[in-house]
């Protein structure tokens, strides 16, 4: 039986099923929806049975689907860490390296570089602000913001680039609001918070002993974005943490005011994960160092 199946239907079979959708599979795979389609249907004429239920509006997997996922699953899995595991003794990076990642000017120069420096390096690269833990195995590496803690997960974490932080806000909203001078004291002024990246509520600040702080807000300006934030703030919409370098020329020209409370904002960190297995192959640690070499001034 298995002469008769390509692993590329067994490739799109897998992907829409996490997916739930051909279209969304078609983008990650970077193949039309049309081949996409046609993987499905010769694999299910192969085997003779019906993997997925099509309406409109929504797709879903049949039993058998489910049982055909489950069990190749692990497959695909082992055999894709015994490939890495031979590349391991490769003195070159080579293979498709799958990266999840935000979208932004400086990741996308880095991503561009490391393939003009790698060109046996496949690329196939997906964006997002804040990933979602169930659609990441099959990225090799994802990049993400946080600040303070990172939660409890079986990815490895490396810090690419961290930047100071300081809590600011425009003269109108203080001509207009009282004053914060204490961490409290944020429970009384409109703040600008993230939507779903930093988890946007609470806010975080450092300790003097190392530690961190998490202290409540009210907010009603949540947005993803640190320009969107900082143009909420100039416009007196809340008071915002923002790393420093992308508002030094604000708080130069008195458009924006620095608050200086009692503890300072815990630095945003940008990190790469990547999976804890024994052996990587190159191409990941090779990429992760590329983007600590392009972070550094």
């Amino acid at each position: 039986m298995l002469e008769k199946i390509d692993q590329q239907w067994l490739r799109s079979f897998h992907c829409v099923y996490e997916n739930n959708s051909f279209k969304k599979a078609s983008e990650f795979l970077g193949l039309p929806t049309s081949n996409v389609s046609r993987h499905i249907a010769l694999l299910e004429d192969t085997l003779h049975t019906r993997l997925f239920n099509r309406t409109t509006r929504k797709t879903s997997p049949t039993p058998a689907g489910n049982q055909l996922y489950t069990q190749t699953q692990p497959l695909f899995d082992r055999l894709n860490e015994a490939l890495c595991n031979i590349t391991h003794h490769s003195h070159d990076a080579f293979g498709q390296l799958r990266v999840l990642m935000p979208d932004s000017p400086q990741l996308a120069k880095a991503v561009v570089s490391f393939c003009t420096e790698n060109p046996s390096i496949s690329l196939c690269c997906d964006t997002s602000l804040n990933p979602n833990p169930d659609l990441l195995d099959g990225f090799d590496v994802f990049l993400s913001f946080h600040r303070g803690s990172l939660p409890d997960s079986s990815w490895v974490a490396r810090e690419i680039i961290r930047w100071q932080s300081t809590v600011v806000a425009a003269p109108k909203l203080l001509h207009t609001n009282p004053k914060p001078y204490s961490l409290s004291d944020l429970l009384h002024v409109p703040c600008i918070t993230s939507l779903s990246v930093l988890q946007g509520e609470p806010w975080i600040f450092k300790n003097r002993q190392g530690g961190f702080i998490a202290q409540k807000v009210q907010s009603t300006f949540r947005v993803n974005s640190g320009l969107i934030a900082k143009q909420g703030a100039l416009a007196g919409m809340g008071v915002a943490i923002l790393p420093i370098e992308l508002c030094q020329e604000e708080i130069a020209n008195g458009q924006l005011s620095e608050l200086h409370l009692e503890y300072e904002p815990e630095d945003l960190v940008l990190y790469a994960f990547y999976s804890s297995r024994k052996h990587l192959a190159k191409k990941v640690p090779l990429f992760i160092e590329h983007l600590q070499k392009m972070a550094k001034p």
